[in-house]
This record gives C-alpha cells, structure tokens and sequence, in this order.
C-alpha cells in the first residue's frame, strides 16, 4: 500500500512554514529565471526545520532552494556529520547541496574563530552558486542569548539591537520563532536532527548563557525574560536605525572632504545629543577611512568638541583627529608618515 511521505500539518510545522513564507516575500523580485536561495545547513533542528520549510515554500516564492553545509573539523566524525546532513537535504530536495570543509584558527577564542571560518565559506558558497541570501537559522532563543550577552559585555547598542533579519546578504526567517518550535517542527516532519555536542560544552560562554543564565533569570523573575529580550533588541534596532539615518542626513550638510581628510564643524557636534555627536564622528572615521571605532576611541574623540583644553592630535587606529579652530579634522594616521 503507498503511504503519503508529506507530514500532517501541525501548529509547530505551520509556524517554521509561515515564518520562512513571510521572509522569503519580502525579498525583493528579480525577472528571468528563479533566483538561489542556500540554507546553511548544520543538521541541528532549528537549521534542519528552516530546511524544511525552505524546501516547501521555495517554489511557491518563485526561487530555487540549495543548502550549504561546513565542515568546522573540530570533532572526530565531522565529515560524516556535514555528510548525513547533506543527505537529508537532497531527501528534502534541496538542490545544489555543497559542502565546505574549513580550518579554524584560534584569533579571538573558539567561538569567534569558528564563526568566521563559517562566514567566510557561506559567503564563498554564496557567490559561487551565485545565490541571492543565505538563510540562517537564528532563532529568537539565540536572539536572546544574543542581547543577553551584548548587555553583559557593555557593548552598547550595536549588540543591544541584535542579530537583523535580513542583512541583504544573510536572512534569518526564524528570529520570532522559539526553538521548541523548531525541534517539534523535527519531530512532526519525521526529520531526526544532530545534536552537536558543542551545545552542551559549558567552555563556550554562549552555553552558558543558554544553560545557566537565562533558565536562572527566568526563575528567579518569572517566564518571558526571552521574549522581553528579543523586545528590547527590535526596540533598540528602530531606535539606532533612526539615529543613524539622522546621521547620515546631517553629515551631508556638515562634512567638508579634502585630499588632507575630512572636518567637521566643532559648534555642530557641540549642538547635537551624545548619541548623534558620536554617530556622525564614527561616520566620518569609517566613509573616509573604513576604520570602525571602538565606544573607548570616540569618546576620547568627543572630548575635542565637548571639553577642549588646547589638547593636541589624538591618534587611533589608521586615523589622526586635531582641533583646527572651529573645525574636527580627521586625517590618514600611520607609523610609516610619522617616521618620514
């Protein structure tokens, strides 16, 4: 007797489908044929129901779905992992299914180091299968962890606003969708998913968010500690996406761009908040110099416009800033021009 493969439709299955459904429209529209979407696929369940979903929904959006799979070679046995998850991406029809097999350095500790080994080979893979986005599948579990640990690093809005949706090269379909969803999603598909055993290793700081921290916040102060998380995060992005429209808009008016470098006018900075006095100063260092300041550097900036004392040039990083006058000049700063 044939029995019919396709899963029943369940409220788990239908909140991953929705999600994925309403990321994928909003997408802008190409003519000509079906552009490439790439799962990256890890075999995990949150990646695995994107997978899923991105299969079923795919053709409905008018887009072919592929998936990528890294191989991190950090554990005995990675190779056959990235394999069986390509193997379940080919039963889910996913076509083309690649998998890139990395090395991971040690800059920046091993979660770090692993996650830019992963980027680099979903952005080659990209541009290789010439592939509009690649979906991640970031839940709002991880959005959480996200700004939980954004907060406890005092890294300021940046972190606090979280990870985007849709960054116009990655698309994360599942940041409103909790990871018991995912893993029920899994369940109901039929689909067995890999546990890694990395998400159980308390080494990794992020473990220990998930493990111990938030179970703890949310006993201690009631459920929804996540979602208010994930609330503060889409606050914070509206706000620091306003602030940084106004910045640029304002910029426009007030830089003045020479072969020397930039300026920007003392008494405008002075006149504005903090937070657009920092931003326009940021902006000015990274359009002109493609140098991203760190919070300690713009301040020790701002002092030339908000407690000016005469101090002479201060050098950050690739970059020289002296008060002339009435005007903030930024210029090109290196060891080599100061030894010539």
């Amino acid at each position: 007797m044939h029995s019919d493969r396709r899963p029943r439709l369940t409220p788990a299955i239908a909140d991953v489908r929705r999600a994925v459904r309403t990321a994928l429209a909003s997408l802008p529209s190409t003519s000509g044929s079906e552009p490439l979407v790439l799962v990256a696929l890890s075999g995990g369940p949150d990646s695995l129901a994107l997978a899923a979903a991105t299969a079923f929904e795919a053709s409905k959006a008018g887009l072919r779905a592929g998936a990528v799979i890294v191989n991190h070679n950090l554990q005995d046995g990675s190779a056959d992992v990235a394999a069986a998850a390509a193997q379940k991406a080919r039963d889910l029809g996913l076509d083309p299914v690649d998998i890139r097999s990395v090395l991971v350095g040690d800059a920046g500790g091993p979660e770090s180091a692993a996650r830019d080994a992963r980027y680099a080979a979903l952005a080659e893979a990209a541009a290789e299968h010439g592939a509009i986005r690649v979906l991640l599948g970031h839940t709002l579990d991880d959005q959480a962890e996200t700004v939980l640990l954004g907060l406890a690093r005092g890294s300021g809005a940046g972190s606090l606003k979280g990870m985007a949706v849709d960054t116009g090269q990655y698309l994360r379909p599942l940041l409103a969708v909790p990871r018991t969803t995912t893993v029920q999603c899994c369940e109901d598909s039929g689909i067995v998913p890999w546990n890694d055993p990395h998400n159980l290793d308390t080494s990794y700081t992020r473990v220990r968010v998930r493990q111990t921290v938030l179970p703890l916040l949310e006993s201690e102060l009631g459920p929804g500690i996540r979602d208010a998380l994930v609330r503060t995060a889409d606050q914070a992005r509206e706000d620091a996406e306003a602030l940084d429209h106004f910045a640029e808009e304002i910029a426009e008016d007030l830089a003045e761009i020479s072969e020397a470098g930039i300026s920007l006018p003392v008494r405008a900075l002075a006149a504005n908040p903090a937070a657009l006095r920092q931003r326009l100063i940021r902006l000015a260092v990274a359009s002109e110099f493609h140098v991203s300041l760190s919070r300690t550097h713009t301040l020790e900036i701002a002092r030339l416009v908000t407690d000016w004392r005469g101090q002479g040039p201060i050098d950050v990083p690739g970059v020289r800033v002296e008060r002339r006058e009435n005007l903030l000049h930024f210029s090109a700063h290196s060891e080599e021009r100061d030894a010539v």
